[in-house]
């Protein structure tokens, strides 16, 4: 079966056919899974966000602009559903470090369960803001003008932004003993 574009699903979709949406929810569920739990950092949370996303996607379908990418399109409704959500927590819970990919032994599975433990600690105490860039930059390799895109916020923010959030959660690996001292 070729692969349908995004745009063209989604046109399918608007003309009512639910197994594009079907298709998009496929191509898209991770990955906003993903942003949602790297935000808010709970497994719970991270997937009532993202069945919260697509009922959105699919509510405002006809809000979305072909010129652009649908990826940048539904992440940045995954971004604003996620602080819209911790906002209205107001706390911080841990990972549940039974996240992981099955095809891994259980030593690689535990080495990367502490260090992804270890990692997501770190990045929830970076605010918000800066958490984000780092999210979408490391995590998703969007591009600077992806990233703009998904935050509402100036290419050039977002570079400023990025710089001072690398320093912030340099200093956060520091002091939890994570990262030597290059001094």
């Amino acid at each position: 079966m070729i692969e349908e574009s995004d745009a063209i699903l989604v046109r399918y979709c608007l003309r009512g056919d639910q197994g594009a949406f079907e298709i998009l929810v496929d191509r898209y569920q991770k990955v906003i899974y993903n942003v949602a739990i790297r935000i808010c950092g709970d497994y719970d949370d991270a997937e009532d966000i993202t069945q919260s996303v697509f009922i959105k996607v699919w509510q405002k379908l006809d809000t979305y602009k072909p010129q652009f990418k649908f990826y940048s399109w539904i992440y940045r409704m995954a971004i604003n559903e996620s602080l819209n959500h911790i906002k209205k927590r107001k706390q911080q819970e841990e990972l549940d470090p039974d996240i992981l990919s099955e095809e891994r032994t259980p030593d690689q599975a535990y080495a990367e369960s502490e260090l992804s433990h270890q990692i997501q600690d770190a990045l929830m105490e970076v605010d918000t803001h800066y958490r984000m860039v780092l999210v979408l930059r490391h995590f998703q390799n969007c591009s600077y003008r992806e990233m703009a895109y998904i935050l509402n916020i100036p290419e050039k923010t977002v570079k400023s932004r990025l710089f001072t959030a690398r320093h912030i959660l340099k200093e956060v690996l520091l002091k939890k003993g994570m990262m030597a001292n290059e001094y």
